[in-house]
C-alpha cells in the first residue's frame, strides 16, 4: 500500500469489509446462536488429511516428575457459578535462581457452608533436574489463599534479580517478594495494590519507559454471590447450568506504573483504559515495531482491545481500528487465551487468539502499520471445525525446524453442553510454510479428553527442546515433555536477555537470529497465555543449520548489540 497512512489505513478497511460477509456489528452472546466456520476449502483439505502422529510428540511425565496437583473449582456446592468457569494458570520460572526452571500453580476455590467465596493454596514445585520436582510452598511461604485464585504473573519487579509472583483472583490480588533465599514475603498493601475487583490474567512490562515495570491487570465481571442468577441449561432434562457472561455487566481493567520504591500508583485513567470490556486474557509486546511496548487484551463476547503505546504512559486503544478487535465476520469472540508470534517469517509480529465453540480461533497477520488481517480460514486454521473453547495457548517451534507452531489447551465452561463435549483434546497445530495441519492426537495426553485452562511453556528438562505445563479444573496437571522423534539432526539456539537501561526483563525488546536459511525474530513480551507465565527465555529453532550467522538484539532504547558466541544447541544471556 502506498500513500499517506490515513490513505493506507482507509483502503485497509475497505478491502477488510469487502472480503468479510456480514460485518455489522451484532449482539453475540455465548448463549445465542453463531455461525460455525466456513467449510474448509481444498487447500485446507490438503493440509488436514495427511497429519502426522501425535503419540511422540508429548508425554505426560507429570506424575512421575513429582508435580502432582489439582485446580479446584468448588463445583461440588451447586452453585453453577460463572467463577467456576474460569480455572488457573500456571507459571514457568526460575524462582531460586539455580538455571532449572520451577512450577507454580494457582489453587481456585470453593464455597463455604455459608456460600462465602474462599481460596485454596497454590503449589510451588522445585526443579530438581532431571525430571524430579520437590513440592516447596510451605517451606517457600506461600501456602496463604486469602482469595479464590486464577493467575499467576511472574516478574522481577523490583529489579533485584530475584523473580517475583503475583497472583490474581476472585476480588484479589496478592504479590509475593522473592527474598532470594528460596522463601517469599507477601507486600501486597505495602506495594499499594488495593484491586479488589474480579481479576483473571496480568501482564508485567515498563509502559512508560522508566526502567520499573509496570502492571496490567485484566478485570472480568460483575458476578457476585449475591449476583449469581438461575440460568436455563441448553440440554433438556437438565434445569440449570452457568450462566455465560452476557448476564454481567463488564468491570474496567486496571494499570499500575512502578514508581521505583516498590510501590504502584494506578494510573488507569491517565493511561486512557476502556472500561467495557470482559477480559480474560492480556499479552504485552512491541506491536507496531516503534520500540515501545504495546497491550492486547482478549475479551469475552465483547471486542478485543489493542492500546497502542503513545508514550508516556498514554494509550490509544485501536482494537476494531486495527483490523484486530473482531473476527472476519466483523463480531466479538468469546476470547479467552493470546498469544504473540511471527508465523510467516516475515518479521512483523501477529497475533493469536483462542476462542469459543462455534467461533474460529484467531489469526491476525501483522500487515504493517498496527494493521490486522484475520487469516484463520486461508492458514488452515478452521479446517479442525468449531467444536473447541480454547484458553492457555503459545507460539513455540516444537519441532525446532525454523518457525513456529501453536498450542492450545482446551475444556468447555459449561456443565451441560449441546454443541461440544466439556472435555476436549488439546490441539496442535504444526506450521509448514505459513499454513497450519492440525497434528494428529495419537496415543497418550494428546489424545486424552482434559478441561484444560492455563498453559506454560518452557525447557523444564534442558535438552534444548519445548515442554508445556498445562493446568486443568478439577483434574491432576500436567508436565508434558516434548518427545519429538531425534533421528534426524535439529539444532536449536536459546537466549536471555537482561536489561540494565531498560527493565530487568525487557518486554519490547526484539532478537533476530539468522542462519543459512534464514531469519527469526523473537519479541521479549510479558503476559500471554491465559492466566499463566512462559519462561522468558527466547527459543529458536535452526533444523538443519548448525551454524548462527548474525544475532541481533535491539532494546527498548533503541541500542542494538551484536552478538559474537553464537553457539548453537546452548543457552546464551545477554546482559544490555
Amino acid at each position: 500500500m502506498t500513500g499517506n497512512p490515513a490513505s493506507r489505513l482507509r483502503l485497509y478497511l475497505l478491502t477488510t469489509a469487502l472480503c468479510c460477509s456480514g460485518c455489522a456489528p451484532a449482539d453475540r452472546t455465548k448463549d445465542s446462536p453463531a455461525v460455525a466456520p466456513s467449510p474448509m476449502n481444498a487447500a485446507e483439505a490438503a493440509i488436514q488429511r495427511t497429519p502426522r502422529g501425535g503419540e511422540e510428540l508429548f508425554e505426560d511425565v507429570a506424575a512421575s516428575a513429582g508435580v502432582v496437583f489439582t485446580y479446584r473449582n468448588g463445583e461440588e456446592a451447586g452453585e453453577f457459578s460463572i467463577l467456576e468457569s474460569l480455572g488457573g494458570g500456571a507459571a514457568a520460572w526460575d524462582y531460586d535462581g539455580d538455571g532449572d526452571l520451577d512450577l507454580y500453580f494457582p489453587g481456585g476455590g470453593g464455597f463455604s457452608a455459608d456460600l462465602r467465596v474462599v481460596g485454596l493454596a497454590g503449589a510451588l514445585f522445585r526443579n530438581e533436574g532431571p525430571r524430579q520436582f520437590t513440592i516447596c510452598t510451605p517451606a517457600a511461604g506461600l501456602e496463604a489463599a486469602p482469595f479464590y485464585s486464577h493467575g499467576a504473573a511472574v516478574d522481577d519487579y523490583d529489579n533485584d534479580g530475584f523473580p517475583d509472583l503475583l497472583v490474581t483472583g476472585f476480588r484479589g490480588l496478592i504479590l509475593w517478594h522473592n527474598c532470594g533465599d528460596g522463601t517469599f514475603v507477601e507486600i501486597t498493601a505495602a506495594a499499594g495494590l488495593a484491586d479488589r475487583l474480579w481479576s483473571s490474567s496480568a501482564a508485567w512490562a515498563d509502559l512508560n519507559a522508566d526502567g520499573v515495570p509496570d502492571l496490567y491487570i485484566v478485570h472480568y465481571v460483575d458476578w457476585s454471590v449475591d449476583n449469581n442468577p438461575v440460568c436455563q441449561a441448553q440440554v433438556s432434562g437438565r434445569p440449570r447450568d452457568v450462566c455465560p457472561p452476557v448476564h454481567f455487566s463488564p468491570l474496567p481493567d486496571a494499570l499500575y506504573f512502578g514508581n521505583g520504591d516498590g510501590t504502584f500508583r494506578d494510573g488507569s485513567r491517565d493511561a486512557g483504559l476502556r472500561a467495557d470490556g470482559k477480559g480474560l486474557g492480556v499479552v504485552v509486546a512491541d506491536l507496531d515495531l516503534d520500540r515501545r511496548p504495546d497491550i492486547y487484551v482478549a475479551n469475552d463476547t465483547t471486542p478485543n482491545f489493542l492500546y497502542r503505546n503513545r508514550g508516556s504512559g498514554r494509550f490509544d486503544e485501536a482494537g476494531v481500528v486495527s483490523g484486530a478487535g473482531l473476527d472476519n465476520r466483523g463480531l466479538p469472540n468469546g476470547s479467552m487465551g493470546v498469544d504473540v508470534g511471527d508465523y510467516n517469517l516475515d518479521g512483523l509480529p501477529d497475533i493469536w487468539v483462542s476462542n469459543f465453540e462455534r467461533e474460529a480461533f484467531a489469526l491476525f497477520r501483522n500487515d504493517g502499520e498496527c494493521l490486522f488481517r484475520h487469516v484463520s480460514e486461508s492458514t488452515g486454521v478452521t479446517a479442525v471445525g468449531g467444536s473447541y473453547v480454547g484458553w492457555g495457548t503459545v507460539f513455540l517451534d516444537f519441532d525446532c525446524d525454523g518457525d513456529e507452531d501453536i498450542f492450545v489447551a482446551n475444556g468447555h465452561v459449561m456443565r451441560h453442553s449441546s454443541f461440544a463435549p466439556l472435555r476436549q483434546v488439546p490441539l496442535i497445530f504444526e506450521n509448514r510454510n505459513g499454513l497450519f495441519q492440525r497434528v494428529a492426537p495419537g496415543s497418550g495426553y494428546l489424545a486424552r479428553a482434559h478441561m484444560g485452562r492455563g498453559l506454560a511453556v518452557g525447557d523444564f528438562d534442558g535438552d534444548g527442546d519445548l515442554d508445556v505445563a498445562v493446568s486443568h479444573v478439577n483434574e491432576p496437571v500436567a508436565l508434558l515433555e516434548n518427545r519429538q522423534d531425534r533421528s534426524a539432526p535439529f539444532h536449536w539456539f536459546s537466549i536471555r536477555v537482561i536489561g540494565t537501561r531498560a527493565a530487568r526483563h525487557p518486554v519490547g525488546a526484539l532478537v533476530r537470529v539468522t542462519t543459512n536459511a534464514g531469519t527469526q525474530v523473537r519479541l521479549v513480551k510479558g503476559g500471554g497465555s491465559y492466566a499463566s507465565t512462559h519462561d522468558p527465555t527466547l527459543h529458536f529453532g535452526l533444523g538443519n543449520a548448525s551454524e548462527v550467522l548474525e544475532v541481533e538484539i535491539i532494546w527498548p532504547d533503541g541500542s542494538t548489540t551484536h552478538c559474537t558466541d553464537r553457539r548453537p544447541d546452548r543457552l546464551h544471556t545477554v546482559i544490555e
